[in-house]
This record gives C-alpha cells, sequence and structure tokens, in this order.
C-alpha cells in the first residue's frame, strides 16, 4: 500500500513533533509500506516550515519507504509571473523529487504565478498536488469559486501537467447538491446527484484525486454506495492517502479500505490501483524512491 499524502514536523503547540521516526512507526502501524512525504513551504500553511532538502534526506535514509516531492510558492521571486523554475526543478528531480506539492499558497487557482508553475511543471514531467480553499483569505489553498471553473480551465490550459485535488473545497464537489456555505467544510447525507468532479475525472485525463484526511474519506465514505460506485468509474485516477502528521491522529481511511477488500464491496482491481498501481504509473516508480 502507498500513501501519496504524510508530512513530518511541529503543527501547534500541543503536539509534540512527529519526525521521521514517528513517521514510520505510524505507517507500521497503518501497515503502509510507503508514502510520499511533502515539504511545507507556503506562510499561511503551518507553525513550521519543512523544506525540500530535509525532505530529501529523509527519503535518502529510508529509501524503501519514503517517496520524495518538491515544492514552491508561486509568489517566489517576488511575486513575478515569469519566474523561471525550471532549473530548481530539474533540480530536485535530479535529487529524486517525483513531483511537486503540497501547493498550499492562498492564492486564486488561475492567478498567473500559479499558471506560471503548472506550466513548468508540465515541462518537467512532475504533477503537481494542491490543497484546495474556498476562498483567499483566512485559509491555506489555492481557491476557487463552486463548480471548480478555475480548476477547469487550468486542466484544459495545461494538458501536459498532471494535477492531483486534495482538500475540502475539492472533495465537496463530489455532491452536486453542495452548498456554497458547506464548500469548506466535511458535508454528510446521501449524493443523490454527481457533482462537478465527477465530470471533470470523466473529461480531463490530466486530472487525479487524493482520498487522504477528512476531507477524502468523507467524499467516498458519507454514501457508501455512491463513493464505492466512485471508486470503480474513477479506480484510474484516484491515489490512496491518509495526511498523517501527528502521533496520536485517527486515520479511518485504513481500516475503511480494508473492510472494503475484506468483505469484497471495492472490487480487486479498483483496490489495487488506488492503493498502488496509479502511483507506479503517475510517478514512474521504480524498487527504490530516491
Amino acid at each position: 500500500m502507498i500513501d501519496i499524502h504524510v508530512h513530518v514536523g511541529k503543527w501547534d503547540k500541543t503536539r509534540r513533533d512527529f519526525d521521521e521516526h514517528a513517521l514510520l512507526s505510524k505507517m507500521d502501524d497503518l501497515r503502509i509500506d510507503r508514502a510520499v512525504l511533502l515539504p511545507v513551504v507556503s506562510p499561511e500553511s503551518f507553525f513550521e516550515v519543512i523544506p525540500v532538502r530535509d525532505v530529501v534526506a529523509i527519503a535518502r535514509r529510508h529509501p524503501d519507504r519514503i517517496i520524495p516531492f518538491c515544492n514552491f510558492d508561486p509568489r517566489n521571486d517576488g511575486n513575478k509571473p515569469d519566474t523561471d523554475f525550471s532549473w530548481i526543478l530539474e533540480e530536485y528531480r535530479q535529487l529524486g523529487c517525483k513531483g511537486v506539492g503540497e501547493v498550499t499558497a492562498n492564492l486564486l487557482f488561475d492567478d498567473p504565478r500559479c499558471q506560471n508553475l503548472f506550466h513548468q511543471c508540465g515541462q518537467a514531467g512532475m504533477p503537481v498536488l494542491f490543497h484546495t480553499a474556498d476562498r483567499v483569505g483566512g485559509v491555506y489553498g489555492l481557491a476557487d469559486d463552486p463548480g471548480l471553473p478555475r480548476l477547469e480551465r487550468m486542466l484544459r490550459d495545461f494538458p501536459a501537467t498532471n494535477f492531483i485535488g486534495h482538500a475540502m473545497a475539492f472533495w465537496a464537489e463530489i455532491d452536486g447538491n453542495i452548498t456554497d456555505e458547506a464548500r469548506g467544510g466535511y458535508p454528510k447525507g446521501k449524493i443523490e446527484k454527481e457533482g462537478r468532479l465527477w465530470k471533470l475525472l470523466r473529461t480531463y485525463p490530466n486530472l487525479y484525486g487524493d482520498l487522504s484526511a477528512g476531507s477524502g474519506y468523507n467524499a467516498i465514505s458519507r454514501d457508501p454506495e455512491a463513493g464505492i460506485r466512485f471508486m470503480e468509474e474513477f479506480q484510474n485516477k484516484l491515489l490512496f492517502g491518509t495526511d498523517i502528521g501527528h502521533v496520536n491522529q485517527d486515520v479511518p481511511i485504513v481500516p475503511y479500505f480494508e473492510s472494503l477488500r475484506n468483505e469484497r464491496r471495492l472490487s480487486t482491481s479498483a483496490y489495487q490501483k488506488i492503493t498502488n498501481d496509479n502511483f507506479q504509473a503517475l510517478l514512474h516508480l521504480d524498487g527504490k524512491c530516491a
């Protein structure tokens, strides 16, 4: 089992440091074989920045367990929309980084600075994992409007870039009856009408879904029948994840996936692709990570 989304660091004063040893121990407890370790670089996101080179160093110490991503704030280099990221993308790629993220800068999704980063990530062959926000101000993540029109424009304008969606304002769009007020949270209840995510995943081959955190788990479990139908249809586009980042974190998606497999409610092919095969194809993995 591969996890698309984990962190190390210190997130607030109530939680002790979650270092690489705590991460590996948590992965062992959850029976996760390998995980994508995401750096944190944007000031809106957390109390502690986790540099790319720290992530690379951890991956080199544990090449059979940790897959490194690099990361950028699109506002780097004085807020310029034409900053050249290609040289550092290539340097990070040579260091073993398989993608970019988690992008958490609180900008509009189609801000020219974001477009520049998306374009260069596509040129470098590196997928972009992004946190989605429902607004600019008071939150972190790339912001979009109801129905994700800004994301759709980026999918259309940058077909060479693979986008990996994450967080509440992304996963809320599984439901066609989502309200503006609920987009930034964890809406409950049956999914009576397909939301925009269904159309976007059907239409754009460069869109993928990161199932981590409460947002991804909520999307597929709030209405189990619809969630299973969603995973079966998009079994080539979804990536299992947890978003683990502290010791006592509850991770309900792990036992949920185990129950889906053991009770045969999810097909073997869908389970295998979502928890392993899609990672191999998207991240071009081999036996070791870095």
